[in-house]
């Protein structure tokens, strides 16, 4: 009951999504972050597409999200920018593949709304080939006592409107899953994370 909440939360926002105007930070993290996908990605929670003008030419992505209507939304994007894409609509907690599947994983802005996102990092490197790409743009809880204050009373408001966790420690959450990380960036106050990696040993 509580996925098809969050289902129903996505497709009302699928329209913002679409039309949404980013910052050019933003904008710029993603461009750093994608310019490194290579062969067959798997991008999960795709939303409505924001990722797509900054892979490079060559990428066959396999786009994954829960919600129709971010699937919708991300068709249009991907035309508008000749993606090579295959489209899974799933819960990405109960998605499956086969081990070294893709060349590279990507993830933007989607642990926050993972039940389980420790098992989620396990499972994508699972998924990822040995040696390929783990991409991920995250945010979580700040560094800053006065905004990770503010972000823990918030917190269960937020979540309940737009399904998103404010207080996730995403470094810490990566460190314990055992990716083998190459570079991190952190940006205001430390809540939005970029990160560089790949699976860890035994992976």
């Amino acid at each position: 009951m509580e996925k098809e909440r969050l289902v129903r939360i996505f497709d009302r926002q699928a329209a913002k999504y679409e039309s949404n105007k980013e910052s050019s930070n933003l904008k710029k993290w993603r461009r750093e972050l994608l310019s490194q996908a290579e062969g067959e990605v798997l991008e999960l929670a795709v939303g409505a597409g924001a990722n797509f003008p900054y892979y490079p030419p060559d990428v066959k992505v396999t786009a994954a999200d829960f919600s129709q209507e971010m699937l919708g939304a991300a068709r249009k994007k991907a035309s508008n920018y000749n993606i090579q894409a295959e489209w899974i609509c799933a819960d990405i907690e109960k998605l499956e593949f086969e081990s070294h599947s893709f060349d590279t994983i990507v993830s933007t802005l989607s642990f926050c709304c993972y039940g389980n996102p420790a098992e989620m990092l396990k499972k994508i490197q699972r998924w990822c080939k040995p040696g390929g790409k783990i991409l991920l743009f995250e945010h979580g809880i700040s560094s800053n006592i006065f905004v990770s204050g503010a972000q823990r009373v918030l917190n269960p408001l937020l979540y309940k409107m737009i399904g998103c966790h404010q207080t996730r420690d995403i470094l810490n959450l990566v460190h314990e899953s055992g990716l083998t990380v190459q570079r991190t960036e952190s940006h205001w106050l430390n809540m939005f994370h970029i990160i560089w990696a790949s699976p860890g040993e035994g992976f």
